[in-house]
């Protein structure tokens, strides 16, 4: 089935201008055209998109993604690389939720304090 800009837009919730520019900075694989020029997407750019999204929202850089696409296009020897890339990325968001859990621990502990000692622990609070 073929998708236009606007109807993977809607799908995906990407504006048409993030569409172009992800396409123009090489995190897509080139997109099919019609007789008349204008995009056509297919099940496999959908996917891709989806992925790229979640690859984004977990701080994946844009040139580390440019660098992925690049791997892609040459195909199985490539591999290796591409599981060494995502397998970075995925230690950095273990990182980075440890992190954000250690932050959490300290917040559910103030809360636990106040909670126990009430509005007399606000003088010691600043610990």
């Amino acid at each position: 089935m073929a998708y236009t800009i606007g109807d993977i837009s809607e799908s995906t919730g990407l504006s048409r201008h993030t569409l172009r520019y992800y396409e123009r900075a090489g995190l897509l694989p080139p997109v099919s055209r019609d007789g008349g020029g204008r995009r056509c997407y297919d099940e496999r750019d959908l996917r891709w998109l989806r992925f790229l999204m979640r690859l984004r929202e977990a701080g994946m850089p844009i040139a580390t993604i440019r660098r992925y696409v690049q791997l892609l296009g040459q195909g199985e020897t490539s591999l290796p690389q591409r599981i060494e890339l995502l397998d970075s990325h995925r230690q950095a968001l273990r990182a980075k939720i440890q992190r954000l859990q250690n932050h959490l621990d300290a917040v559910d502990a103030k809360l636990d304090l106040y909670r126990r000692e009430g509005v007399d622990c606000l003088a010691k609070a600043n610990d």
